[in-house]
């Protein structure tokens, strides 16, 4: 690393995404006549590695591609936008994939193969203490293993370094795994999975900060982010009013974007406004890593709004 700041490092997922186009997502049993497809790089992990270094800040990878064809392409197209990716490593068998449908409305229901990236193991974390203990932050989501969650969890407390968890696909994680979580960014799904059912904003980040996390953050899409600290400071953080064509990654770039205005000393209610600006122009773009915005896109935003 070149920069003098501290980086993030994401420990987490890199996938190809296979992506098709339809009129509207399928029922069950249904075919419909796609309008367009393509390949291109996605992995919650991955994107969110995108969306911070395309916003100018020092991102470092830990994951694992496959020996297939679409290895050494997901690690060039990390590479292209600046991602250190010297902690990546091929492993036997294929690279993880990820079949998604996107509706014309912008909805999108996914499928993740973990592939190669089942076997980020502890290994691999060990590997690269030396970077993790380096991080301003570290970045986790559930598309590797929950055994190697756990144990990054463990390493980064001990280390001092602050973890950002999107508990996405949502999965049952222990309470003492959870302590030992600084952010937790579920979307209003997830949120749902962990409390127990669907309740309002307020109500849901209070039961979450009673598991012992530290903070929380709703990502509630067109209706903003809600923020609840430790410190019993929360509210609303409004959206901007953009006109969705894809929220594939949305999530991941808000999380990205949030991690760096947290790093450059926003306070997590600016941060989140910052990572509300990033995530809105993601969705007025088509693709997972492909919609990342730039410093200049979010700044003109800004400007705009």
């Amino acid at each position: 690393m070149t920069n003098t700041r501290k980086p993030v490092v994401v420990i987490g997922s890199v996938t190809m995404d296979l992506v098709t186009t339809t009129p509207r997502i399928p029922a069950i049993g249904e075919t419909l006549i796609g309008i367009g497809f393509s390949a291109t790089p996605g992995g919650k992990g991955a994107n969110q590695a995108v969306a911070a270094a395309r916003l100018g800040y020092p991102v470092a990878m830990v994951a694992r591609v496959g020996t297939d064809a679409y290895g050494p392409a997901l690690i060039e197209n990390l590479r292209r936008a600046s991602v250190d990716t010297g902690a990546i490593r091929p492993v036997d068998g294929s690279s993880g994939l990820a079949p998604i449908f996107v509706a014309e409305t912008g909805e999108n229901i996914i499928v993740v193969v973990p592939g190669a990236n089942g076997k980020v193991d502890r290994a691999a974390v060990d590997a690269n203490a030396d970077l993790i203990r380096s991080a301003g932050m570290v970045l986790c989501q559930l598309e590797i293993p929950l055994d190697t969650l756990a144990y990054t969890l463990d390493f980064c407390a001990q280390a001092g370094v602050p973890v950002m968890l999107d508990p996405a696909p949502a999965a049952a994680l222990p309470d003492a795994a959870l302590k030992h979580v600084d952010w937790f960014t579920p979307n209003e799904t997830e949120a749902a999975f962990y409390v127990g059912g669907a309740a309002g904003a307020e109500e849901t980040a209070n039961r979450l900060l009673a598991r012992g996390i530290r903070n929380v953050v709703l990502k509630r899409g067109a209706e903003g982010a809600y923020v609840a600290l430790a410190s019993g400071q929360a509210g609303w953080v409004p959206p901007f009013k953009v006109r969705a064509i894809d929220t594939v990654a949305a999530g991941d770039c808000f999380n990205g974007a949030f991690a760096v205005g947290l790093l450059e000393g926003r306070n997590p209610f600016d941060a989140a406004r910052f990572a509300n600006a990033a995530a809105a122009i993601c969705v007025t773009r088509r693709g997972a890593q492909a919609s990342m915005p730039s410093r200049i896109d979010v700044d003109a935003l800004f400007a705009q709004q």
